[in-house]
C-alpha cells in the first residue's frame, strides 16, 4: 500500500501572489477597509481569510463574511488566473507518483482548488484534492488535513507546505511535516512551528519525503 503525500497548494506548488493579493484589495476597497500594508496584505496567503479578518480589523463574524464573498468575487473572475506553477513541480510531482499516493491539503476551497488544478494541468498526479468548504465549518489546516486522512486509507502520512499552518496541522494530526522555503513563509516561521524537514527548493523535495518516512 502506498504511503501519502500531501501538498499544500498556495506557495507549494503554485506561485498564486497575484491573485490573492488582488483579491484581498478589491475585497479591502469593497468593504471601504485601508490596507494594512505589502507586508500585512501577504499575511493573508495561507490562514483561512475570516480569521485574517477578524484579527486585522476586528470585523463581526457577519462582517467577515461579506468580505470573503467580496474576495470570492474578485478571485472566481480574475484571481484564480493570476498564478504560474513552480519550476520544477511537474518534475517533482512525476517522481513522487510513482512511488506514493499524492493529494493536495489546502484551507482554499475545495471548489477553487480542483479549478487552479484543472487550469495548471496538475490534475492529473493527485489522487485525491481536499480544501475548506464554502460555509467556512472546515476552514483551519488541521481540519482539512484531517478530512483528507478520513478519506484516504491508513497509510503512514507526509505534510508539505510552506506555511505555519500546514506545519501546525500536520503536527495536531501525529503527520510528519516539510516546511518549502521557496513559497511565502520564511525560515523562522517554519523554525518556530517545528518543522520536521525544511527544504529551500523544490528539486530537494523528493530526497525530504524519503528522509520524513524514515523519522
Amino acid at each position: 500500500m502506498k504511503k501519502i503525500v500531501l501538498f499544500d497548494l498556495d506557495g507549494t506548488l503554485t506561485d498564486s501572489r497575484e491573485g490573492v493579493l488582488n483579491s484581498v484589495r478589491y475585497m479591502l476597497k469593497k468593504m471601504g477597509l485601508k490596507s494594512p500594508g505589502e507586508a500585512a496584505l501577504r499575511s493573508f496567503i495561507g490562514p483561512p481569510l475570516k480569521e485574517m479578518l477578524e484579527t486585522l480589523y476586528d470585523l463581526t463574524e457577519s462582517e467577515a463574511q461579506s468580505g470573503i464573498e467580496f474576495y470570492r468575487e474578485y478571485y472566481r473572475n480574475e484571481g484564480i488566473k493570476q498564478l504560474s506553477v513552480y519550476s520544477g513541480i511537474d518534475e517533482l510531482l512525476t517522481e513522487l507518483s510513482t512511488e506514493y499516493y499524492l493529494a493536495v491539503a489546502t484551507s482554499k476551497p475545495e471548489f477553487f482548488a480542483r479549478q487552479v488544478l484543472e487550469n495548471t494541468g496538475l490534475e492529473k498526479y493527485f489522487s485525491g484534492v481536499f480544501g475548506a468548504d464554502l460555509t467556512g465549518e472546515r476552514s483551519k489546516k488541521a481540519d482539512v488535513i484531517a478530512y483528507a486522512l478520513n478519506n484516504l486509507d491508513k497509510s503512514p502520512a507526509v505534510m508539505i507546505g510552506d506555511r505555519k499552518f500546514d506545519i501546525l496541522g500536520a503536527r495536531k494530526n501525529a503527520v510528519k511535516s516539510i516546511g518549502v522555503l521557496y513559497g511565502f513563509g520564511d525560515r523562522e516561521e517554519l523554525t518556530e512551528a517545528q518543522a520536521d524537514i525544511m527544504v529551500e527548493r523544490v528539486e530537494e523535495v523528493a530526497e525530504a519525503v524519503k528522509r520524513a518516512f524514515l523519522l
